[in-house]
């Protein structure tokens, strides 16, 4: 699609939140072209942006902020929205956090796809990478180089038996999004459960929308074999949402998470020099174009 899109009219779900473990109930409302996505508490009637300027909290999720509020764990439903299409949403829900539902994205992609998507007559506008902008801390990086499309190339490890090392490249689209990325499910560890407990944390957490990895077995089965790395491209496509455009640019992580993707963010609109922004070349107008539907990959 090359115009700006928005939904065609408005959806809504309820769950719990993963940190907080409280129900929320979560509207997305179509809006005008150049609205962008924005969050607003509906309890307290304070709107944020989803921007790189009120990023908050980024410890096991991603929090935005504004005038003492915030909403939690915002990175699943902005990797469906960008992912899908959607350039222009207002997201209204009554608590401090975007359910988890399943833990996955895949119960946004649906709820994008009950909508449906309207074009506007308003070209699309990419942020397209000219140079490397790279940001590392100790044996952790993320960098964007130059590209024709957005694709992320993610590798994980950790010092566990069960999880040592798992690697995926994606040329992220609607269709590769949906079949392929967006089911992918957060995860943690058993062993740190009570600890982010006492520290307000996960609070929500459950077998339902966690993937949980004990010290000798998954407590959950998988739906992917690399179902972990799949979900971290999954963040970084929700975090990268921040930039506000839509990416053309090779995002390649190497045990990064939500704050080096946030500093990756924050550098690149830092680095002017080091990207443009482009249009997609301009078509006549694809109105009501249907979003492509999800398909659950089997294990």
């Amino acid at each position: 699609m090359t115009h700006r899109a928005t939904l065609k009219r408005p959806v809504d779900c309820e769950g719990t939140g993963l940190h907080c473990g409280r129900s929320v109930r979560m509207q997305l409302k179509p809006a005008a072209a150049g609205h962008g996505v924005r969050f607003v508490r509906t309890d307290c009637g304070v709107e944020i942006p989803a921007s790189v300027e009120y990023l908050a909290r980024l410890d096991h999720a991603t929090r935005l902020s504004r005038d003492g509020a915030a909403i939690h764990t915002v990175e699943h439903l902005l990797a469906a929205l960008r992912a899908m299409g959607v350039d222009d949403v207002l997201v209204a829900l009554d608590g401090p956090e975007v359910p988890v539902l399943d833990g996955s994205s895949e119960p946004f992609v649906r709820l994008i796809q009950t909508a449906g998507l309207r074009s506007h007559d308003v070209a699309r506008q990419h942020i397209k990478i000219l140079e490397v902008v790279e940001v590392q801390r100790g044996d952790a990086s993320v960098r964007v180089t130059p590209a024709d499309d957005f694709r992320v190339s993610y590798t994980i490890a950790f010092d566990h038996p069960l999880l040592r090392r798992q690697s995926a490249s994606y040329a992220v689209t609607a269709e590769s999004f949906a079949s392929a990325i967006a089911p992918a499910r957060t995860f943690g560890f058993l062993s740190e459960v009570d600890a982010l407990r006492r520290n307000g944390l996960a609070l929500g957490a459950t077998l339902d929308n966690a993937v949980v990895i004990g010290e000798h077995g998954l407590l959950n089965p998988l739906r992917f074999e690399d179902e972990f790395v799949r979900h971290k491209i999954l963040d970084a496509i929700g975090d990268l949402s921040l930039l506000g455009h839509p990416l053309l640019g090779h995002v390649e992580a190497w045990r990064a998470g939500h704050a080096l993707h946030a500093a990756l963010a924050r550098k690149l609109l830092a680095t002017p020099q080091a990207w443009s922004l482009a249009s997609t070349p301009r078509a006549n107008p694809v109105l009501d174009r249907p979003s492509p539907r999800l398909v659950l990959q089997p294990s």
